[in-house]
């Protein structure tokens, strides 16, 4: 097992550290006169295809695609917000905006369309049914249960997050079973299983952040790629002007730099929250630039970072922008939402004119809608602060009854939003240990993984100060990070005693690495049981699976909080 700590972990200015033995490939190469050091920190994941890490790629996404698939009907009808979301989704691909069939008019909604949009794609691809509307459609593909139909996009976008996370944490980590290891235990978390087959839009938008995030990593390696391959042809980086930077030309654009404003578009146009992820990526951006020109030699790499790699980000940004508008384009292109026309609403301030009014009226819908979410304070049964999340102190109740058909004399089938408690319950002690870990190391990883997780948190710890309703499924989108913290620290129990590359002549260094790796594999594959048993004890109030009463108490570990 390729360890986190033999990993490339070093700041933008420090050499990193040569990497250890790794399943994911050499890296890639400086040749000719180039110092050891600058290879070092310039060296990347080679892009040649792996079978064998894609084809523990798939094992691990089929492992999440079963569990989020599997009688996804169940349970029957609208659960939680769906009475929401899969009325919302049917009307943007019937009439293109939300629409309110009681009354016959648009809706009102708080929320951006993009997640609709995709619950809606399942819903035409597999048929909606609504019996108080009266509404009934077979599916365009198949025909099947409307539950299937509403759910289907969040159990396909719930196993591709998966997907990602795995290849994610393998770049990272450069190591592929470090990489599956993140995969697998997302794969078997309560909370993503939860949200993966139910049709509200928090999947959508933990799949976008973290798709983003993926792109962005790649756009790192993809500029330490760029100097890497300039530098083995002779470039000098001290020289004034283009004489210093690697050669131009479409194909060495920022492409996944572009991709990653195009993706926060999406990101930010399922939920606004997306937005406390912006400043993130752009620090990262920013920082990671800075980091390859100086690892180049590039004298003075701030200066030549905003002169050459700030307009990238700057086109990004707009592209995020531009992405965001672009789903709105139902709304923008009839004249039957909420807010379109101004002669439907005299007393909203909107205009009718051409070009301009459209986007003028969604500005003053914008307005409105957020200052619905700024007086969203009302009590609720299952609502819970920022603080509570990681400790998993007030779970949502998606559904609970009490049907007969158990074998016992009361029954119970529940759909908890629960996160697997011994993963979550890791997430603080993992947080602690990867803040040590960073700084005594002065790992990019660490400080990465760290500023993801409290892009998702800390901005919502700020909101509750004034009293906001909130819940635990805000967290989603911070989810993947805190995985990958986990899986960092197991990286690091797992690693050799000794990273120095010195050896005795007796050999005795070697043996207590290998005690040392082997004592961790032990310790890393007990807690992956652990969580995987943890995980089966609680899946069936994951699902909503029939059991004895006194089975379901018997899982309410913290009594009445979980109740």
């Amino acid at each position: 097992m390729t360890s986190a700590s033999t990993a490339h972990s070093a700041s933008a200015d420090r050499p990193e550290p040569d990497a250890g033995p790794s399943d994911t490939g050499p890296t890639v190469p400086l040749g000719g006169g180039v110092p050891a050091t600058v290879r070092r920190r310039l060296a990347t994941v080679e892009t040649r295809l792996d079978a064998f890490s894609w084809l523990a790629t798939a094992v691990v996404v089929a492992i999440a695609a079963v569990l989020r698939f599997a009688n996804l009907s169940h349970p029957p009808g609208k659960i939680f917000d769906e009475i929401y979301y899969a009325r919302d989704a049917w009307a943007l691909v019937d009439k293109g905006v939300e629409w309110n069939y009681k009354d016959g008019g648009p809706s009102y909604v708080v929320h951006p369309p993009l997640g609709k949009w995709l619950i809606g794609l399942g819903e035409w691809a597999f048929g909606y049914a609504d019996t108080e509307h009266g509404i009934s459609v077979p599916g365009h593909l198949w025909t099947t249960s409307p539950e299937f139909g509403w759910r289907f996009s969040a159990a396909v976008i719930g196993t591709l997050s998966v997907l990602l996370l795995v290849r994610i944490g393998r770049r990272m980590f450069r190591s592929t079973v470090l990489g599956c290891v993140a995969g697998l235990l997302l794969a078997v978390d309560g909370f993503h299983l939860v949200l993966s087959r139910t049709a509200l839009l928090d999947i959508f938008l933990l799949f976008f952040v973290l798709a983003a995030f993926g792109a962005l990593v790649l756009d790192r390696d993809a500029t330490r790629r760029r100097w890497s391959r300039a530098l083995e042809a002779g470039l000098d980086p001290t020289a004034r002007g283009r004489a210093g930077r690697p050669p131009g030309g479409w194909r060495t654009w920022p492409w996944w730099r572009l991709a990653t404003g195009v993706l926060l578009g999406c990101a930010f146009a399922v939920k606004w929250s997306a937005l406390f992820f912006v400043p993130m990526f752009a620090l990262l951006m920013l920082l990671w630039d800075v980091g390859a020109r100086r690892s180049a030699g590039v004298p003075r790499p701030w200066r030549a970072t905003m002169l050459d790699g700030f307009p990238s980000m700057v086109l990004a940004g707009l592209l995020m922008a531009v992405t965001y508008v672009t789903t709105w384009s139902g709304w923008l292109l009839s004249h039957e939402g909420y807010y379109r026309l101004a002669e439907r609403y005299p007393q909203a301030g909107l205009s009718d004119a051409p070009v301009v009014g459209p986007l003028w009226n969604l500005m003053r819908y914008h307005q409105a809608a957020l200052g619905f979410h700024n007086q969203l304070d009302d009590a609720h049964k299952y609502q819970s602060w920022p603080w509570q999340w990681l400790l998993q102190g007030r779970p949502v109740a998606f559904h609970w009854v009490q049907p007969a058909g158990c074998g016992a004399p009361t029954c119970a089938e529940e759909v908890l939003l629960l996160g697997t408690p011994l993963l979550w319950w890791s997430f603080l002690p993992a947080l602690v240990a990867l803040i040590w870990l960073g700084l005594a190391r002065r790992d990019w990883r660490a400080g990465t993984i760290l500023l993801g997780a409290a892009s998702g948190i800390l901005p919502w710890a700020w909101i509750a100060l004034d009293g906001r309703t909130m819940f635990s499924f805000y967290a989603a989108p911070a989810l993947p990070f805190f995985v990958l913290a986990v899986v960092y620290v197991l990286g690091a129990i797992a690693s050799p005693a000794g990273l120095s590359g010195t050896r005795t002549a007796g050999g005795v260094e070697d043996e207590a690495s290998r005690d040392r790796r082997m004592i961790g594999g032990v310790i890393v594959g007990a807690y992956l049981v652990l969580v995987v048993l943890c995980f089966a004890y609680f899946y069936p109030i994951f699902v909503g699976q029939n059991i004895p009463y006194t089975e379901w108490s018997a899982r309410m570990w913290l009594g009445g909080r979980w109740i």
